[in-house]
């Protein structure tokens, strides 16, 4: 990766080819595999079975800025060509809520006023630290704020305090590592909700989902190869409603990917991805962590088999 990005400097990735074409099975290496299964389950179906048929044939994207120092910002966003959206990470261990302030400074001072500006806490604050954060932050003019608390009762508190003062809060942990991705809309946590293809087990899911909870969607990536990329690219083009830049343009924080999935124009592409031979050949594993990939591939499987 191009700037350590939630603790990771790089991502591994198993990429299989079915007879709809290529599919990526990445959950993060310290998931469990009753997590990891679904993860699983999603890139069979990608791979076996013909998709809902797409609606639109690009998908706007927003650039993803790192908890990086604020002068490094327009390094950043360089990368993300044409995009108008930014999502910026705050609340980052070891850092303080003065960092993430000055960090948004700089993104609206290169994205100007017309530029949207969205924050993402991954559940790090509590009530009090989200509230504080949220009232320092306003002037700003923030899109959204994404999980900026863990739990969903902490999100419908703060939901409730902030309403005043017109910033919607996204909920993307709290829909895609619950038990009931549902429980967000019911407790009215939430005025959006995030959606990942792999963490929700497929295109189909993720889409039953959203319209069961009847809210907006964005659809983003959990740091996807190319190939994963494009499978969220597939449930963005589907969706009956897009009305939120898509967080798929995390291409561009990779220096080096299977293919190449960065943004144009602010956009990226809903065709499917097959991945480049040479940037295969480039990019294969040790046979150590091959192995380790393959041994988890079973167990998950056989997780699945027996659900």
């Amino acid at each position: 990766m191009n700037t350590r990005f939630r603790g990771v400097d790089v991502r591994e990735a198993l990429l299989f080819e079915g007879p709809q074409g290529w599919a990526e099975f990445s959950p993060f290496v310290e998931y469990e595999d009753a997590e990891a299964a679904t993860w699983l389950q999603a890139a069979i179906d990608f791979a076996w079975n013909e998709q809902p048929a797409p609606l639109r044939e690009r998908i706007p994207v927003n650039a993803t800025v790192p908890a990086v120092d604020a002068a490094r910002v327009a390094e950043v966003l360089a990368r993300f060509d044409g995009c108008r959206t930014a999502k910026v990470k705050v609340a980052e261990r070891g850092q303080s809520l003065a960092d993430d302030i000055t960090r948004v400074h700089a993104v609206r001072e290169i994205m100007g006023p017309e530029g949207r500006i969205r924050i993402d806490a991954n559940g790090a604050w509590n009530v009090d630290e989200a509230e504080h954060a949220i009232h320092a932050l306003a002037e700003l003019d923030l899109e959204y704020a994404e999980q900026p608390c863990a739990t969903v009762a902490e999100l419908a508190e703060l939901r409730y305090r902030v309403k005043h003062k017109g910033i919607p809060i996204a909920a993307d942990e709290s829909v895609r590592k619950a038990a009931d991705p549902l429980a967000v809309a019911q407790a009215k946590a939430a005025d959006l909700i995030v959606i990942k293809a792999q963490p929700l087990g497929g295109i189909r899911r993720a889409l039953a989902i959203v319209a069961e909870t009847g809210l907006p969607a964005v659809v983003s990536s959990a740091l996807d190869t190319a190939v994963g990329l494009s499978q969220g690219a597939a449930l963005a083009a589907s969706l009956p409603e897009l009305d939120y830049d898509c967080g798929l343009g995390t291409a561009s924080l990779f220096a080096d990917d299977v293919a190449d999935a960065r943004p144009v124009n602010g956009s990226v592409s809903a065709a499917r991805v097959t991945p480049d031979a040479g940037a295969l050949d480039r990019l294969e594993a040790p046979a150590d962590r091959q192995a380790w990939w393959l041994a988890r591939l079973e167990r998950c499987h056989h997780h699945l088999r027996f659900e």
